[in-house]
């Protein structure tokens, strides 16, 4: 018979899996997005961690939905093909010969190793592009710079989303990985479309209880470089004013965050993707780290 004390020892585990009960109750049947990228994209032993999370909230019955760029994979490749990297207004300028290189980078090479991690657990994840079945759709984007619109090529803005490939999957157990790539609404032609937006985009559209997107910071800080006080939690009126302050790289996800709850989803989440199973650790605990966005009228309420 084995002692009483071996039994003590997996009580700690215990009272963990009991401390997650109330978010398994609440989030149950829900749909999160996540938006996968930054430093968890690149480093091995984060990748791993990352899709241990996405499946074990699929096994913890949440409906989960991966959306992911790949700027460092992109620069890489188009350095390889000696296609210069420009950005403007914080976005890559896409020329026909880049898209292409975007195009099999994304949905040939990003896209195919998460899917592969993800199905080393069973067989769940089934990557798809905004391109198939007309999951995303965009008209060319032409950001203003100093007053003046400025052409960058084969970027896309979001004009329509259809969720029912994303709907058919969730639905018979799986896991959606959607690298994004718009279809075009008017001239036959591919979009490249900034992940975080296209993350928010599908979040508001699929009615998605939470978007979590994985950044290399801790969240939104109070007072940055004064200070590194992270906000833990804001409304979409506070986000709002902070908006025209914010570090260029943080703008399109903090704005991503801001049209999902401002659409329907209830809470918007950045976390740092640096810190392992920090997905896990923002969903099922009290511990949460990074920063929640909420609707206005969610103020009073608990996160």
């Amino acid at each position: 018979m084995s002692s009483p004390t071996r039994k003590h020892t997996a009580l700690p585990k215990a009272q963990i899996l009991i401390e997650a009960l109330p978010w398994l109750t609440r989030h149950n049947g829900r749909t999160v997005v996540i938006k996968f990228g930054g430093n968890a994209m690149v480093n091995e032993e984060l990748k791993a961690a990352f899709a241990q999370d996405v499946v074990f909230l699929r096994h913890a019955g949440l409906n989960v939905v991966v959306v992911h760029g790949g700027g460092p994979q992109i620069s890489a490749a188009l350095d390889r093909h000696g296609i210069v990297s420009e950005f403007k207004a914080g976005l890559r300028v896409t020329t026909e010969d880049a898209m292409d290189v975007v195009r099999m980078v994304l949905a040939g090479q990003v896209q195919r190793e998460l899917v592969g991690l993800l199905n080393q657990h069973g067989p769940l994840a089934v990557g798809l592009t905004g391109e198939d079945a007309h999951t995303i759709t965009a008209t060319k984007h032409r950001p203003e710079i100093d007053g003046e619109l400025v052409d960058i090529g084969r970027v896309g803005e979001i004009t329509a989303i259809d969720t029912g490939a994303i709907e058919a999957l969730l639905a018979d157990g799986r896991i959606p990985v959607v690298s994004s790539i718009a279809r075009s609404q008017d001239d036959g032609h591919v979009y490249n479309v900034n992940a975080d937006t296209a993350a928010a985009a599908l979040a508001a559209a699929l009615d998605a209880e939470t978007l979590v997107v994985l950044t290399d910071v801790e969240g939104l800080y109070e007072n940055w470089p004064e200070s590194d006080e992270v906000i833990s939690r804001l409304t979409a009126s506070q986000l709002e004013k902070l908006l025209p302050d914010l570090s260029a790289g943080m703008v399109p996800k903090m704005e991503g965050c801001l049209h999902a709850v401002r659409n329907g989803v209830r809470t918007a989440r950045v976390i740092d993707g640096r810190v392992q199973h920090s997905i896990l650790l923002e969903i099922f605990t009290d511990e949460g780290i990074g920063t929640m966005v909420v609707p206005d009228e969610q103020q009073g309420e608990s996160a």
